[in-house]
């Protein structure tokens, strides 16, 4: 009987997605435009969260976005609607973007125009996170309907995440969500992360968040 060669598809896969992440990083660096990753659920509040930001940048900074959906082009349409460039794509079941895909993004937005380009990857905590995109920062968003164990049950995301935006924060009174064990249990995860919490419907948190972005901007460009 012949020997059974074992292949490692998935080791190989993300193998050469980091390579060209790598020279997308590169070469995002050398044009001097800043890309943010933004992961979340479904319904985490990443389409209008992404709305709020811009507003608050708006005259600012040279934005555009990059929406990514299993279907429909919905998040991707009021981005639109804002006067912000803006491609979808479309994964067809695939759940998660990889770096190919977001070149294929960025070549289609046109990026030589752009100062900050923002990612909205497809919802869920578990396959993005294993992905690098090739972008400046790994950004989430954790909502507070959706509980405060989320990092024990999805560690990697939390861990790969540079900033943490905890949304829907007008939801606090009428949940038992604890932000101080939340915090607790992402830092013991990702020590250095930078953490927001905000509320899309009721613009708390929105500026504070949009300087600190706009000043990372800022500072990567110099």
């Amino acid at each position: 009987m012949d020997e059974i060669r074992l292949i490692e598809v998935k080791e190989g896969i993300l193998s050469e997605n980091d390579r060209i992440a790598a020279e997308l990083r590169q070469t995002l660096a050398e044009k001097k435009i800043f890309l943010m990753n933004l992961m979340a659920s479904p319904g985490a509040g990443k389409t209008t969260l992404i709305i709020k930001t811009l507003e608050s940048l708006k005259n600012r900074l040279a934005t555009g976005v990059i929406e990514a959906d299993i279907d429909s082009m919905v998040d991707a349409e009021k981005v639109a609607a804002l006067g912000i460039k803006t491609v979808q794509l479309r994964t067809r079941g695939l759940c998660h973007l990889d770096a190919t895909m977001v070149t294929d993004g960025l070549t289609a937005i046109g990026k030589e125009n752009f100062e900050l380009i923002i990612i909205e990857n497809v919802g869920n905590l578990v396959c993005p996170a294993e992905f690098d995109t090739g972008a400046t920062l790994n950004a989430m968003i954790l909502s507070v309907p959706e509980g405060d164990d989320k990092p024990l049950k999805y560690p990697l995301m939390f861990k790969m995440c540079d900033v943490l935006l905890i949304n829907k924060i007008d939801y606090l009174p009428y949940s038992d969500f604890d932000i101080g064990l939340l915090k607790e249990r992402v830092r013991h995860l990702k020590p250095d992360i930078t953490m927001f919490e905000a509320s899309s419907r009721t613009g708390q948190g929105i500026g504070e968040w949009a300087e600190w972005l706009a000043a990372r901007v800022k500072s990567y460009q110099s």
